[in-house]
């Protein structure tokens, strides 16, 4: 377990039970990934920078009055399942929903999160037919060009709330197109784990 880059996109030192939890959904992943490709096979020699640290980094922005996480098309996991170790550990009282429209992948979530006695939600269902969520947080990760993430977000943020994406060099692109059609304001901040990587902040989010 590269425990060094963890630490730092999480900015601290995890406990042993967040380790321990963080090194077996990493059994569960390797275990799972051949039949259902949950993440890239290429990745997951080096799956602690690119899968864990990476969604580590995201938790480390959930604002101090955040109750309820939204995490959209977790598929494998991230950063869902992550946040929601770390939100275990360093704010059990935040309510972490995981929402992934793959039958499988739901049912490697929902068997991770058990077997991890994690308090988390696990919706299997495509994000056009939620119903309002009024979450505080909205992360997404390789999931849509930021347009559509807008699109995706506002029926579901409460008001306040901030989205959290994370992107790649292509981003300044994608927010001019954006702009076309939302309204908000932006923050970025570089990746941890990824020299070309970028952390998005949304807030105010509204259309044109």
């Amino acid at each position: 377990m590269n425990e060094g880059a963890v630490d730092r996109s999480f900015g601290g030192t995890l406990s042993s039970d967040s380790r321990s939890r963080l090194n077996r959904l990493m059994v569960q992943l390797e275990k799972w990934n051949p039949a259902i490709n949950l993440v890239a096979a290429g990745s997951l020699a080096d799956a602690w920078q690119r899968h864990i640290a990476d969604s580590a980094q995201v938790f480390t922005h959930l604002p101090a009055r955040a109750r309820t996480w939204l995490d959209l098309g977790t598929g494998g996991g991230f950063p869902g399942l992550v946040v929601a170790i770390l939100a275990k550990e360093k704010a059990p009282d935040l309510r972490v929903e995981l929402v992934e429209s793959d039958q499988r992948k739901c049912v490697f979530l929902q068997t991770v999160a058990r077997s991890l006695d994690l308090p988390v939600i696990i919706t299997c269902s495509r994000i056009e037919a939620l119903l309002p969520r009024g979450a505080n947080v909205i992360s997404a990760r390789a999931l849509a060009h930021m347009e559509q993430l807008c699109r995706y977000c506002l029926p579901h943020l409460a008001p306040g709330g901030l989205c959290l994406f994370l992107k790649g060099s292509s981003v300044g692109a994608e927010l001019a197109e954006a702009k076309k059609s939302f309204n908000f304001n932006f923050k970025l901040f570089p990746s941890e784990t990824d020299s070309t990587g970028i952390l998005v902040q949304i807030s105010d989010l509204t259309h044109v």
